[in-house]
């Protein structure tokens, strides 16, 4: 497959781009520092998702287009996630390509069986602290399910360094029960091996280890 990343250099979107050059497909990536990137067999643009430019012209020509965009300032506002992902859907009308899978977070939407103790913590501790990030994959989300596109939003919980182990459970437009953790290896083998399913198109899916 054709396959665009956006957010390589991340810790999700770096597993993915292992994981799929593995598998041998052709892959465009989009990074503000080339340099960064010492894959070989990759096709990387420099840009910046954030600013509309001639990158978005590969995007017509691409089997499918992954979104590991994400922000490590928990300070400050941010529009990477709802501003990139209207630049990458803005490209992707403009061609053919009609898949999008990309990444939020399972702490926008606290389930009803949660634990008291763990929904006051998700409430008061970690969406204060992430209030930012999660205010702005609230706005992603919104564009992507609203867009004509074959799309999977996907939704995982605190994510650790841990080993690809392929396995993991989900959820699709449900809350899974007792989430807490998935490696970022195996949130990436998940991506790669859904591209085609399409049993998750248009489907917000819940991911855990």
């Amino acid at each position: 497959m054709k396959l665009m990343i956006f957010g390589a250099t991340g810790g999700t979107g770096a597993r993915l781009l292992d994981q799929v050059l593995e598998a041998g497909h052709d892959v465009t990536i989009l990074a503000r520092n080339p340099t960064s990137i010492s894959h070989e067999n990759v096709t990387v643009l420099q840009g910046n998702v954030l600013n509309p430019g001639p990158w978005q012209s590969l995007v017509a020509g691409q089997d499918a287009v992954l979104s590991c965009l994400g922000s490590t300032d928990r300070k400050h506002a941010t529009t990477v996630y709802s501003e990139g992902t209207a630049n990458i859907l803005a490209a992707i009308r403009s061609g053919a390509v009609r898949r999008l899978i990309c990444l939020s977070s399972a702490g926008l939407d606290i389930a009803p069986e949660t634990p008291l103790a763990q929904r006051l913590v998700t409430r008061l501790v970690i969406q204060r602290i992430y209030r930012h990030g999660y205010a702005d994959m609230a706005k992603m989300e919104n564009l992507v399910t609203a867009s004509d596109t074959d799309w999977t939003v996907i939704r995982p919980p605190m994510l650790t360094n841990g080993p690809l182990r392929a396995e993991y459970r989900t959820a699709a437009n449900a809350h899974l029960t007792n989430p807490k953790s998935i490696s970022r290896a195996d949130l990436a083998h998940y991506i790669l091996n859904h591209i085609n399913d399409q049993d998750t198109w248009k489907n917000i899916v819940e991911i855990s280890q």
